[in-house]
């Protein structure tokens, strides 16, 4: 029968182990690697919600404004809207102003509840596009010289028309419209 063998402590040596150069490369610890995960996943959150907070601002402002002016369309401020509509038109004036008041109102919610691309683009350009559309009547208003808004000289009406590309550019760069999806 052979004895099992026991080593006392002091004569144990220890072995040191080198790492293969492969197990060099991967040996970071596992919290570092979840920790630059985690600022990666942030980043792209902060990508989808857009980079500049005076975009995120803007987008939220251009939001109230429309909806706020559509319901306007729809309420205290109708007639106001009716006298705006040009002689052209070939509808009743009403129906063109609670007409746009409800796509503003559409526009403006979109604009508030729509963060993430696609469809924050596809918000911005239809806004934009809506800006374009309705850009013949601030036209007309100028050239019929109707008033309102406090729009009752030919030089604040023509000061108007320069507002209402700004409007678009806004329209586009809030709905980050130029951005690869």
């Amino acid at each position: 029968k052979s004895k099992p063998v026991v080593k006392k402590a002091e004569e144990i040596k220890e072995v040191e182990v080198q790492p293969l150069p492969e197990q060099i490369k991967s040996s970071k610890p596992k919290k570092e690697k979840k920790e630059k995960k985690d600022k990666k996943d942030k980043k792209k959150q902060a990508k989808a919600l857009g980079k500049s907070k005076g975009r995120n601002l803007g987008k939220i402002a251009l939001g109230a404004f429309l909806a706020g002016a559509g319901i306007g369309h729809l309420t205290v401020l109708r007639d106001e809207f009716q006298a705006q509509v040009p002689s052209w038109v070939p509808a009743d004036p009403d129906l063109v102003v609670l007409g746009s008041g409800v796509a503003e109102i559409g526009l403006g919610v979109s604009n508030l509840a729509a963060w993430r691309q696609p469809a924050r683009s596809r918000v911005g350009a239809l806004t934009a596009a809506f800006f374009v559309v309705i850009f013949p009547g601030n036209i007309a208003q100028y050239l019929e010289r109707k008033d309102g808004f406090g729009l009752d000289t030919d030089g604040k009406r023509l000061i108007r028309l320069f507002f209402q590309p700004l409007l678009v550019a806004a329209a586009l760069s809030t709905g980050e419209t130029r951005k690869k999806r």
